[in-house]
C-alpha cells in the first residue's frame, strides 16, 4: 500500500462550485439601501467622501464603495457612521422596502402631498435630493445656536399645513 494518495481519491477532486458566483458580485438591495443613505446624510452635511473617510480612517475610495453598495457595511462601521453623521443606526435603514416589498408609507402622507397650486410635490427621496432641499438643510445646520435652530424649525413647521 503506497502512502501518497490515489488519483480517484477525494484529495485531487475538485471543491465543489459555489453555489452562485454571480450573486457574488452582485450587490444586495440592502447595502445598496445603506450606501444610498450614508450618501444622502453626508451630502446633507456638505461633507466630502475625503472627509468621511478621514473621520472614519478610511480612504474616500473605500467610502465611495459603501455608498455604491459594492461593500457591506459592519455592525461596528455603521456604530461608528453613526456618530460621525450624528444619526441614530436605524437611520440607514429608513425607507427601505418591507419584507414584502412594499414601501412603507412616510407620515403625513408626504409622498402624496399638494402645494397650494394644486401640483403635486416630490415625494420624499426626491425632495431630499434636490439642490434647493440640501442647501436648506446645510443653511439649517449652520445655525450655530441651538435655540435659533429650533425657532426656525418651529418658524417653518407654522407655515405648512397642519400635521394630522
Amino acid at each position: 500500500m503506497s502512502e501518497f494518495p490515489s488519483l480517484d481519491s477525494d484529495v485531487f477532486r475538485a471543491p465543489p462550485e459555489r453555489e452562485s458566483p454571480e450573486r457574488e458580485s452582485r450587490s444586495s438591495p440592502v447595502d445598496v439601501h445603506v450606501g444610498s443613505r450614508i450618501r444622502l446624510r453626508r451630502t446633507l452635511m456638505g461633507m466630502s467622501q475625503e472627509r468621511l473617510g478621514d473621520a472614519l480612517g478610511l480612504t474616500f475610495q473605500q467610502v465611495q464603495k459603501y455608498e455604491r453598495g459594492a461593500n457591506r457595511v459592519s455592525a461596528s462601521r455603521l456604530f461608528d457612521l453613526s456618530r460621525v453623521l450624528d444619526v441614530p443606526i436605524s437611520f440607514f435603514f429608513d425607507d427601505m422596502d418591507a419584507p414584502n416589498g412594499s414601501k412603507p408609507r412616510p407620515p403625513g402622507g408626504f409622498a402624496d402631498a399638494q402645494d397650494a397650486f394644486g401640483h403635486a410635490t416630490p415625494g420624499a427621496d426626491e425632495a431630499l435630493h434636490r439642490r434647493e432641499s440640501l442647501e436648506l438643510i446645510r443653511a439649517y445646520y449652520r445655525i450655530a445656536d441651538p435655540a435659533v435652530r429650533r425657532r426656525v424649525f418651529e418658524l417653518v413647521k407654522s407655515m405648512g399645513p397642519p400635521e394630522s
